[in-house]
């Protein structure tokens, strides 16, 4: 292996020979295949009433095909970032985006709803593991320091224009080629970033010694989410009071503390209970919770009204929703400059403040409505104060300000988890509210749009309770995370923060 660093750890190339010359390049690669994977969180939001109609989808059911994604992604994010300390980071981000590519081919030629929710399933998982493989392979080819913090800020800024670019880009090939075009535009970034990975990227140091991947923590916590999101997804129809839901939920509970038990008896957990002991961690993950439940239900509702109530084209509402782009853009830029002169927690109430308002105002569209009259002045509210703008920007760092140094890959790693699982679960209560409050009788228009009202108000209860936690984390004093202990410590991570996830940033 050479040298190794006073620390112990192989020697990145950066501190081995110098900085490596094809550094930039191979940032563009992982960049390529970042954007990709964010893309396809989103892209399919503005596709599924078209989808809904070509594949015979019931109302409810549809929903999934955003769902499936986000939940496998965000439930195994933890659980790839481990693969690349065990197995090498650059052969499993190779191995992910050959899976992904499969994926992608698959979802585009899928002849049933069954199998589209399956792939992207398994799409989600392989996305679940390119992310964090790619930015361990990130954190190998830039040494720390200047170059390191460029190519960092270069990564997150994909983020949010791949989160943003993705409603842009949705309506178009979703009214134009087609909804299977928007899982085929993978198929040339994958293909580029397999031809080009093994020319431009290099391998990570692998954990030597005795390492475990936990799979039944991460198998747990994935199948109890995915049980409880399906509960809530179908509750409206059969009733909250029946058997089945009742005996879905409490297998949901059973798996959930399933986790808790495994994660406080195995030697490498998934996640250590013991970082939540922080109430500032605690809070800024409730806090991205609530904002990324707001942010894509209330997305999803948005596009359903549009399309279905107003008429509009996808190709239409998708350009429409620029200025929710750019305002969440400008949200992130400012609340970043803001929090470092007052702190993340002033800026967490404005942000939550102006989450609610947003959806306030949406939740009074009409059924014979037009954009500037129902969706303008709420989406440019709610665009200030998503998730990729004002209040993510505080949810994290109230999440990562809590944890220990040695924690902060880690720390990170369940804040985008987190901002996954939200989405997921958003978007299920958003749709079982609509599906709820939608009326059986009446003109169609107005049936949805009783619906839509009532999701509306739900992303704003979301909201409203984000506002509480970030109001109760204002009287929370800021303490310091104290200094690792000595001692060792069979459950604490000892890998570099290679293994922080992406997500949203």
């Amino acid at each position: 292996m050479g040298r190794r660093r006073a620390d112990g750890r192989p020697p990145t190339p950066a501190t081995e020979a110098g900085p490596d010359p094809r550094r930039w390049k191979a940032l563009a690669l992982l960049c390529a295949a970042y954007f990709m994977v964010i893309v396809d969180s989103q892209i399919v939001i503005l596709a599924l009433p078209a989808i809904e109609s070509d594949l015979n989808f019931s109302t409810s059911g549809v929903q999934w095909v955003l769902s499936a994604y986000l939940l496998s992604f965000g439930g195994l994010l933890l659980f790839g970032g481990r693969t690349a300390d065990l197995l090498g980071g650059r052969r499993m981000f190779m191995f992910g985006t050959v899976l992904f590519l499969i994926t992608s081919v698959i979802c585009g030629l899928a002849w049933t709803s069954e199998v589209l929710v399956v792939t992207r399933i398994v799409q989600g998982v392989t996305a679940a593991i390119m992310a964090p493989t790619a930015m361990a392979v990130l954190m190998n080819t830039f040494g720390e320091g200047s170059d390191r913090n460029r190519a960092l800020g270069i990564w997150t800024a994909i983020g949010a224009f791949g989160a943003t670019a993705a409603l842009l880009i949705g309506g178009v090939i979703t009214d134009r080629p087609g909804w299977e075009c928007i899982f085929f535009i993978n198929i040339p970034i994958a293909l580029v970033v397999l031809f080009l990975g093994p020319r431009l990227l290099r391998e990570t140091p692998i954990a030597q010694g005795r390492r475990s991947f936990d799979p039944v923590g991460a198998v747990t916590i994935t199948a109890g989410l995915a049980l409880l999101i399906y509960v809530i997804v179908e509750a409206p129809e059969v009733g909250w009071g029946d058997a089945t839901t009742l005996g879905l939920l409490a297998v949901a509970a059973v798996l959930i503390i399933g986790f808790i038990f495994v994660e406080q008896r195995v030697a490498q957990p998934l996640i250590p209970l013991r970082v939540f002991r922080s109430p500032t961690l605690v809070g800024g993950n409730i806090m991205m919770l609530l904002v990324a439940m707001a942010t894509y239900g209330g997305a999803l509702i948005t596009s359903l009204y549009a399309q279905e109530v107003l008429g509009y084209t996808a190709i239409f509402f998708g350009l429409s929703t620029a200025v929710y782009s750019a305002m969440s853009i400008v949200g992130s830029n400012v609340s970043g400059l803001v929090a470092t002169r007052v702190g993340f927690k002033p800026v967490a109430i404005v942000g939550m403040t102006l989450l609610g308002i947003g959806t306030l105002l949406l939740a009074q569209v009409s059924a014979y409505g037009n954009y500037f009259g129902d969706l303008f002045w709420g989406l440019l509210i709610f665009g200030i104060g998503i998730g990729i703008g004002t209040t993510v920007v505080a949810s994290s760092i109230a999440a990562l300000s809590g944890a220990r140094p040695r924690e902060a890959g880690l720390a990170s790693g369940i804040n985008n988890s987190v901002f996954q699982i939200g989405a997921a679960l958003g978007i299920a209560v958003c749709s079982s509210v609509a599906l709820a409050f939608t009326r059986a009788e009446g003109p169609a228009r107005e049936a949805l749009t009783e619906g839509y009202q009532a999701a509306f108000m739900a992303t704003a209860v979301m909201a409203g309770i984000g506002l509480l936690v970030a109001v109760t984390l204002m009287a929370v004093r800021q303490s310091q995370p104290r200094p690792a202990a000595r001692t060792t410590d069979t459950s604490q991570p000892t890998e570099e923060p290679s293994t922080v996830t992406a997500g949203q940033d």
